[in-house]
């Protein structure tokens, strides 16, 4: 059943629930949302019946989460508050995230703000070169090409550096008309991957403290055991960890299993350090 909460600007963002637990929310990334992700949802089910509650929403700009454009990396972590104070009903209680690809970004971003945030588990987070600037420069030219109504162009832009097939295979299939109309959602999750880049990640992120799992695919792409790398580096308490996935697409009762194991009490009943690097 949908459920919607009131941001801070008054924006609704709308979400399911599953399950009955420790509450876990769902960070999509690119493209990503209800109707037009089967494969999370039916992780979010696997993951419910592990014994969490599991929260999976739109991204404000998003399926039932409408925003008018600009859309920001701030707008986008204050949704988040709404969902943490919905969830855990207004307590102190520090929710997890799962990150998926730049909802990585975004959920590190949570972290270091400052949200109540009690573990991170994060797949395949598509970071570039440490202290680079190419982040910015590709958040600038999809600001450019947002600001012009372009959703077409936005799009094609933001894909540009994926393998040429992804964009062909987009564009031929029935879902390209809703990816174009989400164009706009997309600048958090270059805002955030451009944060990455921001200053050294040692610095950035010494002030998240929380139990981190950084996972990659067992068939993964060439950029992403690098980029998972420096997060273990650089995060204080970060481990790495392989799930079944290629393609950047993960499997979702092997990604539900894989994150129940390590958000579970390691000091009771977890199997995870059985299953990490």
């Amino acid at each position: 059943m949908t459920e919607y909460v009131k941001s801070v600007d008054g924006t609704r963002i709308a979400f399911e629930r599953e399950g009955a637990g420790p509450p876990v929310i769902l960070v999509g990334g690119a493209m990503q949302f209800r109707a037009f992700d089967p494969a999370t949802a039916e992780m979010a089910t696997a993951l419910a019946s592990h014994g969490f509650t599991v929260v999976n929403y739109d991204r404000r700009g998003r399926g039932e989460s409408p925003a008018d454009a600009p859309i920001t990396l701030a707008q986008t972590l204050d949704d988040l508050r709404a969902l943490i104070a919905e969830v855990t009903e207004g307590a102190d209680d520090a929710v997890a995230l799962f990150g998926n690809s730049s909802g990585g970004a975004i959920a590190l971003a949570a972290a270091a703000s400052g949200l109540p945030v009690s573990k991170l588990v994060l797949f395949e987070v598509p970071l570039d070169e440490e202290l680079g600037t190419d982040g910015a420069e590709f958040l600038e030219g999809l600001r450019e090409r947002i600001t012009m109504g372009d959703g077409d162009a936005t799009v094609e832009y933001f894909m540009k550096d994926m393998p040429p097939e992804w964009l062909e295979g987009a564009k031929s299939g029935p879902g390209w008309q809703g990816m174009t109309a989400m164009g706009p959602s997309l600048e958090p999750d270059s805002e955030a991957l451009a944060w990455t880049q921001s200053a050294s990640r040692a610095a950035l992120w010494a002030g998240i403290s929380q139990p981190t799992l950084v996972l990659v695919g067992d068939q993964t792409l060439d950029l992403m055991s690098p980029a998972a790398d420096s997060l273990v580096t650089n995060l204080p308490h970060a481990v790495r960890g392989t799930v079944a996935a290629s393609d950047h697409a993960w499997e979702p009762k092997a990604m539900a299993l894989t994150i129940a194991e390590f958000l579970v009490d390691r000091a009771g009943r977890s199997g995870a350090s059985d299953r990490l690097e």
